[in-house]
């Protein structure tokens, strides 16, 4: 894909927030958006320098040493360097991410990355790019990649159809992203994230959220995990 000759802003190393949808009561239309799956897993922004790997939690947390197949695949990417945001998932036989899986920690040297967003590259900042060239970079970067790391397709079709079909395969849900979209830290009007009320994760949320005026054992094991889904 062509990249806007516009200068390229240097992005120093560290941490990036990430970018964070806002809830709406139904999933976007319309041929501004484009609609990926959301993956039921923790978040992570990787980042490699030269041979060198950092995975980090959505609050920033170090998740390096926890996701082998992970740091492996970003170590033999082609770039001198570059920051992936994505969500680090284990999947059940069916094929769909199970969060019990990663939660219990006996799959992390099988959890991979489903990469959806590219937010620096060879030093240069890509946050004021629209979405549409930081994807198409993204896919450019990810080809022929070791099985670490995925590249979370999108579709551009209706908003609640893409919506509908997610929830009949039993995934978690949507994240509809307006395509000329720069990439926010924080909360983004511009990604919005439609769940199945059916889905584990959905289910899984609730169920803390009624225990947290008397938290359980349980409920509180969940708080401690380093990470949570986007």
């Amino acid at each position: 894909m062509k990249v806007s000759s516009s200068p390229r802003r240097t992005l120093v190393a560290g941490f990036v927030w990430p970018c964070l949808p806002i809830r709406a009561p139904v999933p976007s239309s319309g041929g501004l958006w484009l609609h990926e799956i959301k993956h039921d897993g923790f978040r992570v922004i990787a980042r490699k320098t030269g041979k060198r790997v950092k995975l980090y939690s959505r609050p920033g947390n170090d998740l390096t040493s926890r996701f082998p197949l992970i740091v492996e695949a970003l170590a033999k990417l082609p770039s001198r360097s570059c920051i992936i945001d994505g969500e680090a998932v284990a999947c059940g036989d069916d094929g769909i991410a199970d969060f019990e899986r990663i939660r219990r920690r006996r799959n992390d040297d099988s959890v991979f990355l489903y990469a959806f967003d590219l937010i620096e590259l060879n030093g240069d900042d890509l946050r004021h790019d629209p979405l549409t060239v930081r994807k198409g970079l993204l896919g450019n970067l990810l080809a022929g990649s070791a099985p670490g790391l995925r590249l979370n397709e999108h579709v551009e079709d209706d908003g609640p159809v893409v919506f509908e079909n997610a929830c009949k395969l039993g995934l978690e849900g949507i994240v509809s992203k307006q395509k000329n979209s720069r990439y926010l830290s924080g909360l983004s009007q511009h990604w919005i994230k439609s769940k199945n009320p059916n889905a584990p994760a959905v289910k899984r949320k609730a169920d803390e959220n009624w225990g947290r005026g008397r938290p359980s054992a349980r409920t509180n094991a969940l708080y401690l995990q380093p990470s949570a889904s986007y």
